[in-house]
């Protein structure tokens, strides 16, 4: 008998969970409790959505995964709009990933061992909707994936298990960080599901008094605030190089343009030099910095608004009246 799981998920975290999940193999079982392969048998994402300058229709990565697999897939605005489908489908498990919507109590009665949720942080560490960016933002040196059984509040739900992901002093990017801990989310899944359905864990409650939380992030929390640190900018260029972007102002003329900054690094100049906060210069080797509360950011890569992407050097040959302005 093996385990009828629902799988519900929208981004690329959830779409690599996904796919472990199709690729697990048989585990063998005792008595009548379902075991592996865990591949779903009906797949719930976000509906399409609309994407880039021409609005172009794009499914979700979760959709594009489901239909590799040839996996049922649902799309409804509201989750609690399916609950007769998902009736029907008798499931015994439902796994959640990088959903976007909090399940209601009556999703979350339907199976009969529970809903759990993969989520990338060490709760009650960072719950909410950004925990990896919020991860690289603060400069965690450790942070990891944590699967708890689901209740109607946000990431509070006892933990089943959870695994350790040593950053340290690198300087990873969301994209990275993101891909590591589904890979390891996967792992940690395909072992806590036997066990979970065989009594061999006992939940945990979590320290609410310890927790911390995330929102959802919006475009214009990508703005730079140059009366940040260097290092706080830096880290926010590798934390939203997916969504929302880092970008500044630049007034050129009676323009305001705006400037999207790719990649980033931390520079100290001798104590000597001070400029104005915001104010544009030029380092060794040709590139931009920019002095910020303290410390000054060296733009490594940028895109003017309309434009493709520049290295500093080829920016400057078309915009030599750069240097020496303040950014906004």
């Amino acid at each position: 008998m093996s385990t009828k799981i629902i799988f519900i998920g929208t981004p690329k975290f959830g779409a690599i969970i996904l796919e472990g999940l199709c690729k697990s193999e048989y585990k063998p079982y005792s008595g009548r409790r379902p075991s592996g392969p865990f591949r779903p048998i009906l797949v719930i994402t976000a509906p399409d959505k609309p994407v880039g300058r021409e609005q172009i229709l794009t499914p979700p990565p979760v959709k594009l995964l489901a239909q590799k697999y040839e996996i049922p897939v649902a799309q409804p605005e509201k989750i609690l709009n399916l609950k007769p489908e998902i009736l029907n489908f008798k499931p015994n498990l439902i796994v959640v990933a990088a959903y976007g919507q909090i399940l209601p109590k009556e999703i979350l009665e339907i199976p009969k061992y529970s809903c759990l949720n993969i989520h990338p942080s060490l709760l009650p560490r960072w719950r909410g909707a950004s925990p990896i960016q919020y991860a690289i933002l603060n400069g965690d040196k450790e942070t990891g994936v944590t699967i708890i059984l689901m209740n109607e509040k946000m990431d509070e739900g006892d933990i089943l298990s959870n695994e350790k992901l040593k950053i340290g002093n690198k300087k990873i990017i969301y994209t990275d960080l993101e891909n590591k801990l589904a890979n390891l989310g996967v792992k940690l899944l395909i072992e806590t599901i036997p066990k979970w359905l065989n009594d061999k864990i006992k939940p945990k409650s979590q320290d609410s008094s310890k927790a911390t939380y995330t929102k959802i992030l919006t475009k214009e929390d990508g703005k730079i605030d140059w009366q940040k640190s260097a290092e706080e900018i830096e880290r926010k260029v590798r934390a939203f190089n997916v969504w929302p972007g880092t970008f500044t102002f630049w007034q050129k003329d009676d323009k305001l343009l705006r400037i999207k900054i790719l990649k980033a690094r931390v520079y100290k100049f001798p104590q000597e030099f001070v400029y104005l906060i915001g104010r544009t210069l030029v380092v060794p080797q040709n590139e931009i910095a920019v002095q910020c509360r303290r410390d000054y950011l060296v733009i490594e890569e940028l895109q003017l608004e309309g434009k493709k992407e520049m290295k500093p050097e080829e920016f400057l040959r078309g915009h030599q009246d750069f240097i020496g302005t303040i950014l906004k």
